[in-house]
């Protein structure tokens, strides 16, 4: 487990140092599966039905605001809607008009979560969303991911039915908006998905408020068999089109997307919780102070060896004179003394 922390931390470090590269990369490859999701799947509109459009507005979004992503995002399902009826984009804009001036001109980060609930679906892993929001959203998510169902739904039953609406009268308007309506409000699979995804994330955050130890796990695994329950039951009760396979599978995945966003933002030492209590002159007060997981980095030491000074340090020294004796001295001294002779010349001595 410390391996595993040491690499969380060591991830943490470099996204921080090179937030401004990695963040447009991320954004990219983001904006990159959900419009070549949208394009794979829904494909009516042949314009924008191009991988060279998708990476274009990829790379555009890479430098966007997520906002600005699920607008494109937006328009892009509406063109594709458009390609195959009017009308059917004219109803697909009328949820989002609404989802815009109800919720999203107030908490404008999750339209992201009402684009990538209708992509969730397209990719058969639609569980993920209740579980994840309820993590790290608010009741108030409950809205984004009832808007992004209902939408999701929306470009299901252009699917299924593209045929019938294509063949429906041209010139009655009104024939091909009542067929398309009265598909969705007779769509009690698409209800119900919308209260049981509604249903866990309330439950999910109600749980994972709590102070309890390991309570994030325990509500995302909470919020996935409650979410799998309800649409099991209600699937055996009212015959509805649910894959029960798909429904265990997506489950399983989500408790497992539950505990790796656990790992990187919740991470917790119950080994290590205090319960503190203080008091004042109104008041107790009792504190449950849980630390995080962290791992120090390893320190290395680095030494530096001088090639200049190691060898001078190895250069044999010269060896020190040793003291002259006193007649070594006065041998010296008359070796090298001048004497005059008779003729008058002089000799010098030496040894």
């Amino acid at each position: 487990m410390s391996g595993l922390i040491e690499i969380k931390e060591q991830i943490k470090r470099i996204y921080i140092r090179n937030e401004v590269f990695i963040t447009p990369i991320l954004k990219f490859v983001l904006a990159l599966i959900v419009f070549g999701t949208v394009n794979g799947q829904i494909g009516y509109y042949e314009k924008i039905d191009s991988p060279v459009i998708v990476l274009i507005l990829a790379l555009l979004s890479s430098f966007l605001p997520l906002v600005v992503t699920s607008l494109i995002a937006g328009l892009m399902i509406l063109l594709h809607l458009f390609g195959l009826a009017m009308e059917c984009a004219l109803v697909a804009g009328v949820v989002m008009l609404l989802m815009f001036i109800l919720y999203l001109r107030l908490v404008p980060k999750e339209a992201v979560v009402v684009l990538l609930t209708p992509v969730l679906f397209m990719l058969k892993v639609p569980y993920l969303i209740p579980i994840v929001m309820g993590l790290v959203g608010t009741p108030l998510s409950v809205v984004s991911v009832s808007f992004g169902v209902v939408l999701a739904y929306i470009i299901e039953f252009a699917n299924e039915n593209a045929t019938t609406i294509t063949t429906l009268d041209d010139g009655n308007m009104i024939s091909r908006i009542r067929f398309i309506v009265d598909g969705m409000l007779g769509n009690r699979t698409m209800f119900i998905t919308v209260i049981a995804f509604a249903i866990t994330v309330v439950l999910v955050y109600t749980l994972r408020r709590r102070s309890d130890d390991y309570i994030w796990t325990i509500a995302t695994i909470a919020g996935a068999v409650c979410d799998a329950l309800i649409l099991l039951i209600c699937d055996l009760v009212m015959g509805l089109q649910f894959s029960i396979p798909g429904i265990i599978l997506g489950s399983i995945l989500a408790v497992v997307v539950g505990i790796v966003l656990q790992f990187f933002v919740f991470h917790l030492d119950y080994e290590k919780t205090e319960n503190l209590q203080f008091e004042d002159d109104d008041y107790y007060y009792y504190v449950k102070a849980v630390p995080k997981v962290s791992v120090e980095p390893p320190k290395r030491t680095v030494k530096r060896i001088n090639s200049a000074q190691s060898g001078s340090a190895q250069r044999p020294q010269p060896a020190a004179r040793r003291p002259q004796s006193q007649s070594q001295a006065q041998g010296r001294s008359q070796a090298g003394k001048t004497v005059h002779t008779a003729n008058g010349t002089t000799k010098t001595m030496r040894k």
